[in-house]
């Protein structure tokens, strides 16, 4: 028994040295602390229970959130701590209550990748405990989920607005990593889409002092990614039709919509003509001047006349994997068209002469689109 408790204080004392060393005034004596202790608890459960009972998560985390802390210092205590949420479930737990969460999302901020990394690794051993909180899950995890799929209910979408996912994610458009901005951005395109609630919350938010309207503009310019102008131009015409933007406001009329239709050029990817044609066709049927608008930029009607000539002559085609690939999605390209000739001739006996589609084709593809 005596022999026990004396193995048990060792222990703890040993663990109290590594705790009072985050303490120490030289940051280089707190650096090469963290770095032992960081070295002490690889597979070693005990002593990430005793260090999490003496105290050492506040100081590691007030340590990550310091801008004094160097690069260095703040990336060893992340990976510290991914290394204590590998223990036990109380471990977990034990974080979660001394808001880990929220001080790793403000470290993807940084402009160190290596950093950002390792804030990742460390939110992604949190989400996937069976521990951490639901309401946590969807306030600022749940995200990485639901990106998998374009939709998702509006139960759901409810469900993260009501737990701040908005206010949580709006600061990652300015991360310095673009997957993360890129997460972000999507994640708002599946919350946005035909719910009135979050597009009219969306509108007064601010990133960094500025609209984060003005934040999607930005992400829509021809230097961005296509990904990138295309989800910003998603997010932006699923605020215009839930209500929250007007239809002839020139983030719409000079922004969104030439950015959709520029989509649409066959100099693009099959699947982002598909997309780009579908969000186009979203953007402007219930609006008619949007329709006139459409019609007259950049020889869109000509344009998706060749949605219609895919795959291309084979004799063009030397690759006979895009060939395939051609085939597959040739089907979606067509009904995407379908959808957009539909939404451009809705309203306007003058937009429908414009189309040069046959009048059997075009009576169909109005007819699809309302069934669909």
């Amino acid at each position: 028994q005596h022999e026990m408790s004396s193995v048990r204080f060792e222990v703890t004392a040993t663990s109290r040295h590594y705790v009072d060393r985050l303490f120490d005034p030289d940051p280089q004596k707190v650096l090469q602390g963290v770095i032992d202790m960081k070295n002490a608890v690889i597979g070693n459960n005990k002593q990430k229970a005793n260090l999490i009972v003496l105290g050492a998560v506040p100081r590691l985390l007030y340590l990550l959130q310091q801008s004094s802390s160097s690069l260095e210092l703040r990336t060893e205590c992340s990976v510290v701590l991914g290394s204590l949420a590998m223990g036990t479930e109380n471990n977990i737990k034990s974080l979660v209550d001394c808001h880990i969460i929220p001080a790793l999302l403000q470290g993807l901020l940084c402009p160190d990748l290596i950093f950002i990394e390792a804030c990742l690794r460390c939110l992604r051993t949190v989400f996937i405990s069976p521990v951490t909180p639901v309401q946590l899950l969807y306030t600022v995890g749940y995200f990485v989920h639901i990106l998998s799929s374009k939709y998702i209910s509006t139960k759901h979408q409810t469900v993260l607005f009501n737990h701040g996912a908005i206010q949580n994610i709006a600061p990652l458009l300015i991360s310095p990593s673009y997957k993360v901005r890129m997460q972000a951005l999507k994640c708002f395109s599946v919350l946005a889409y035909e719910n009135t609630q979050v597009s009219m919350t969306l509108v007064n938010v601010l990133v960094d002092g500025e609209l984060l309207s003005q934040v999607f503009v930005r992400m829509m310019q021809r230097d961005q990614p296509i990904e990138m102008q295309l989800t910003a131009a998603k997010c932006l015409t699923y605020m215009c039709r839930a209500g929250a933007i007007r239809t002839d406001d020139s983030c719409v009329v000079l922004k969104t919509l030439p950015c959709l239709v520029r989509m649409c050029s066959k100099e693009h990817l099959l699947e982002e003509r598909v997309e780009g044609a579908e969000t186009l066709a979203y953007l402007m049927e219930p609006d008619v001047e949007l329709q006139r608008i459409a019609s007259t930029t950049d020889h869109l009607v000509a344009m998706l006349a060749d949605y219609f000539k895919y795959p291309s002559s084979v004799s063009a085609i030397t690759d006979i994997k895009r060939l395939d690939h051609d085939l597959k999605h040739a089907h979606e390209l067509r009904q995407a068209a379908f959808k957009l000739y539909a939404s451009l001739g809705s309203n306007d006996e003058d937009i429908r002469k414009k189309v040069t589609l046959p009048s059997n084709v075009f009576y169909f593809a109005t007819i699809i689109v309302r069934i669909h």
